[in-house]
């Protein structure tokens, strides 16, 4: 997030732009007609009865205009995603005034309605929150759950009953600083998941940064010449922090030890293992606010290299730093590389760093057709998916202003609720804006932060979670009119590697393209995303074959019996299990008999 002290990353502010109503075109820009992608369900599902709260409307202090993630996981591994929205608090709850704003998890009905279970699943983390991530830490074949604050964090282990107990005392990972970004991965190839957390900024809520302290230089704290709350610039980052699973329940704080402690004070948001050079061991990437980017390539040896510079990721394009807060990753030119997208503050564009698939990144933002469109928006969660099942990896930004001022200064040409973008991959390296029909999802303006991305309704299509500053969320249902076909892969891991596969890659063939899909724990923004990899096919009828390598090293080779089926595959053990129609398939059907994986 920029502030007057650091300004605005690519210089002066832009031109304001506004639609023919009138609207900033954060808040405007709609189309009568066309394709209609997203509609918003969450009324229908139940899930705006929950809301959520963050200090208060007027925003004077930064630690009100950060957060909320959410997290999408099989809590009760009933083969149905279940969501959880994590909450922030009040200034009166840190001081034992009030009660605090509670975090919601709520249970998938299979019948495109939720179920609060909050309170019997004791989850309601009564802090204040930022991010969440999942990850099977303890191998038992359950999803936990792990929840950053501003304050001790949480550690939720899954008790297979329903219910979780926080962990975090016993197991070290409290930290008790102001953490955002999580993300599990298996760095050192142990076969168990290690955990990442992201630190802001030390901020004392009983002495905040106000304008004209000696902590910000004695300058007011200003946007376009008015005054706003004061950071991240001025004020001193938290460390981040690399916590190694030792396999008894507890884990190690290694980050000093292996150089990725953040000991400059960086302003850490985005967190994501992720594999971005094709060595099958996971690197680390981190988005930081206002400063340079963090890449740190993993050696294979359980240590990392400082790759950020060299790399490409630090900047953007033109050497700058820019307010990185989302992690997108994902092989949007269907070469089998990991692209980047992180999302930016307004005036400055998202920027999608291009892999050229040996972890070495370049600024294609106004090549592909991201710069013009992001610049009038502050961006936060993003993710790839493919929502029209064509084969190729589309992408969704999720926007939203940090100063409430905006709604008084129509001068600015922007907007505190945003509207979300939509961009389509057009197959030759470059996206079309999707345009935003009256009415629909794409034409809902939240004050958008963290938003998680999966098949919630387990018909092929990916669907689209939104929690959003102080209101309800959004869940954009993909009701796409495109009858192509697809396959979902829920991957376990064997012996040597995570039960829940977290750092598996797929490559998939089928209808003459090479997809690539990961299996990530965390990214977007503070958000943890649908763990099972999921792939379009066109019109095509073959399924395909899936070249999976996983964390262990080992590889598989699977022909893929079906289309339009969710397969659960394990390792060395080929399909063990599918969904069809969101229920078991009936295995005495010849297409969808079980197929052993042939290992390479």
């Amino acid at each position: 997030m920029q502030s007057s002290q650091g300004g605005m990353a690519s210089g002066a502010p832009q031109a304001a732009e506004f639609d023919h109503q009138h609207r900033p075109i954060t808040a405007g820009g709609f189309v009568k007609s066309g394709p209609i992608v997203f509609q918003d369900v969450a009324a229908a599902a139940g899930l705006t009865r929950w809301h959520h709260t963050a200090g208060t409307p007027e925003k004077r202090f930064i630690l009100e205009a950060k957060g909320p993630g959410v997290c999408l996981l099989d809590y009760d591994n009933d083969g149905w995603l279940d969501i959880y929205l994590v909450n922030g608090s009040t200034f009166d709850a840190l001081a034992g005034k009030a009660s605090a704003p509670h975090a919601a998890l709520f249970h998938n009905n299979h019948d495109g309605t939720f179920t609060e279970v909050t309170d019997k699943a004791a989850v309601a983390n009564d802090r204040w929150g930022y991010g969440c991530v999942v990850g099977d830490y303890d191998n038992d074949g359950w999803p936990d759950l792990y929840v950053s604050n501003y304050g001790k964090n949480r550690l939720y282990r899954n008790n297979h009953d329903g219910t979780f107990t926080d962990v975090a005392e016993k197991a070290g990972v409290t930290v008790g600083a102001w953490s955002t970004g999580a993300t599990f991965g298996d760095y050192d190839g142990d076969g168990r998941l290690d955990l990442f957390v992201a630190g802001y900024i030390q901020f004392d809520w009983t002495n905040p940064p106000m304008p004209g302290m000696t902590a910000i230089g004695l300058d007011p704290c200003q946007y376009r010449g008015v005054p706003v709350m004061c950071g991240p610039r001025g004020l001193k980052g938290e460390h981040d922090h690399l916590f190694h699973n030792n396999g008894d329940g507890t884990f190690t704080d290694v980050s000093k030890k292996l150089g990725v402690d953040d000991p400059s004070g960086h302003y850490g948001l985005g967190a994501l293992f992720a594999d971005v050079n094709g060595d099958g061991k996971p690197d680390l990437l981190v988005a930081n606010d206002t400063s340079q980017n963090y890449l740190y390539i993993n050696n294979g040896n359980g240590t990392f290299e400082d790759k950020s510079v060299e790399s490409g990721y630090a900047l953007n394009g033109g050497g700058s730093e820019i307010a990185n807060m989302g992690i997108a990753a994902g092989d949007y030119e269907n070469n089998g590389h990991l692209s980047i997208v992180n999302t930016d503050f307004a005036d400055d564009y998202d920027v999608l760093f291009q892999n050229d698939g040996t972890g070495t990144f370049n600024d294609e933002s106004y090549s592909a057709g991201l710069m013009k469109p992001t610049l009038p928006f502050v961006g936060f969660a993003d993710g790839f998916l493919d929502y029209d099942n064509d084969g190729w990896k589309d992408l969704l930004i999720v926007n939203g202003h940090v100063y409430p001022q905006a709604e008084k200064h129509p001068e600015w040409g922007s907007s505190y609720a945003q509207r979300h973008l939509l961009f389509r991959n057009l197959k030759n390296g470059k996206f079309d804006v999707v345009p935003a029909v009256e009415g629909t999802g794409l034409a809902v303006v939240s004050v958008g932060r963290g938003a998680a991305f999966g098949d919630i309704f387990n018909d092929g299509k990916i669907d689209v979670v939104i929690n959003n500053m102080d209101g309800v969320p959004v869940l954009l249902r993909n009701v796409n009119s495109d009858h192509h076909q697809w396959v979902e892969l829920k991957l376990v891991g064997g012996r040597k590697s995570p039960r829940d596969a977290v750092g598996a890659t797929v490559y998939l063939q089928a209808g003459g393209i090479r997809q690539r899909g990961d299996v990530l724990s965390g990214g977007s923004y503070l958000s943890s995303n649908d763990l099972r990899v999921h792939f379009g096919l066109g019109d095509g009828t073959d399924a395909g074959t899936a070249e999976i390598h996983w964390p262990s090293g080992a590889k598989e080779t699977i022909k893929l019996p079906a289309v339009n089926r969710i397969y659960t595959v394990t390792e060395g053990n080929g399909i063990t299990g599918a969904l069809c129609d969101g229920k078991p398939c009936d295995w005495n059907t010849a297409e969808i008999k079980p197929v052993k994986g042939v290992p390479r």
